[in-house]
């Protein structure tokens, strides 16, 4: 086994969590973070060659998310590292991402086509029984980064802080509308879990993606969203956070109280990476796995995730089988708690 594989599989073993209780820990996303550092150091990712034809990049949801934005990050430091590649973006959105999923497997083989893929999404929404798609039958090569929840607010909200949110909630059971991406995905998740652990009952309004419920949070056609720190981040001065499931609070939003502060122990959040149809051959899964961890230890991609409020990791195919094994078993733990999973 590689210093990376074992970096990884102790990381994961010790990161093992309980279901709605912890889902992703910190003590995973840091060993995550420096397995990917020793990752980089250690083997050619820095020198992968580049394609020899163009990528063709599927996305799974509408242009102006979160899947999208970080998908025009990589497209910017894949054409810097390899001016001849041109990364052509395209969208399959529909039933929170499960239309590409769907189909993704009828896609060419052909180890430059690759698709947007995401976590907890390709878990919970099989277990729910209304897509057409198994878990199994996605095939991650990697996974790049991943973004805590948020609770957020427009700006012009009379709601404030969290307090006024519970406050309000407890006082007209059912009233707040949040709007959240997809059915059964992270958001989806997250607003069941915030109703349950703080004993209030909100309404759930599924969009096709972030980019498409965006227009009803800054419009204020919706009283807030189940998002993540991205969407505060990149629409600040337009919306309002309230809190965020982070072991501590994020550095772009300082006044922002976590989870855990008020009083639930909740860091959590999605995991987005790139899969490949099942036809594409291991070496051709491989490369891509590399090419993606060049672009995530480019400084450019680092200084854009950043800004964004991306946070970094690094899952590669040789890390994979243990990873998926564990949040695969923690996500079937969560979707039993949202009662998925009973037919």
């Amino acid at each position: 086994m590689t210093r990376l594989a074992l970096c990884i599989a102790h990381g994961i073993h010790r990161g093992i969590d309980r279901g709605f209780t912890r889902r992703v820990t910190p003590v995973l996303l840091a060993a995550l973070g420096v397995c990917a550092g020793a990752a980089l150091l250690s083997t050619p990712a820095l020198a992968q060659p580049c394609p020899d034809k163009n990528l063709m990049y599927w996305q799974a949801f509408p242009p102006g998310g979160e899947s999208d934005l970080s998908a025009r990050h990589q497209q910017l430091v894949l054409k810097k590292r390899c001016p001849a590649t041109e990364t052509v973006v395209q969208y399959k959105a529909g039933a929170g991402g499960a239309l590409m999923w769907t189909t993704m497997n009828t896609l060419p083989g052909d180890g430059v086509t690759v698709v947007g893929v995401n976590l907890p999404h390709t878990v919970l929404q099989p277990m729910e029984g209304n897509v057409q798609y198994k878990t199994e039958d996605v095939t991650p090569v990697y996974w790049f980064h991943y973004t805590p929840d948020a609770l957020v607010v427009p700006e012009q909200s009379p709601i404030k802080t969290f307090a006024d949110f519970i406050r309000v909630a407890k006082a007209q059971p059912n009233k707040l509308n949040l709007a959240g991406s997809g059915l059964n995905s992270a958001n989806h998740a997250a607003h069941e879990r915030l109703n349950r652990d703080f004993g209030v009952k909100t309404t759930y309004v599924p969009y096709k993606g972030t980019g498409d419920l965006a227009t009803a949070v800054l419009g204020a056609q919706v009283d807030g969203t189940m998002s993540y720190t991205a969407f505060a981040i990149n629409n600040k001065g337009r919306v309002r956070a309230l809190a965020v499931a982070m072991d501590r609070r994020h550095p772009l939003m300082p006044d922002v109280p976590t989870f855990k502060e008020l009083g639930v122990d909740w860091v959590d959040g999605a995991f987005r990476g790139i899969g490949v149809p099942k036809s594409t051959p291991p070496e051709a899964r491989k490369r891509l796995s590399d090419l993606w961890a060049a672009l995530n230890a480019d400084p450019e991609m680092k200084e854009l995730a950043a800004k964004s409020g991306f946070e970094l990791v690094n899952v590669g195919v040789d890390q994979m089988d243990a990873f998926m094994k564990q949040r695969v078993q923690v996500y079937t733990e969560v979707g039993r708690a949202m009662g998925l999973g009973k037919k």
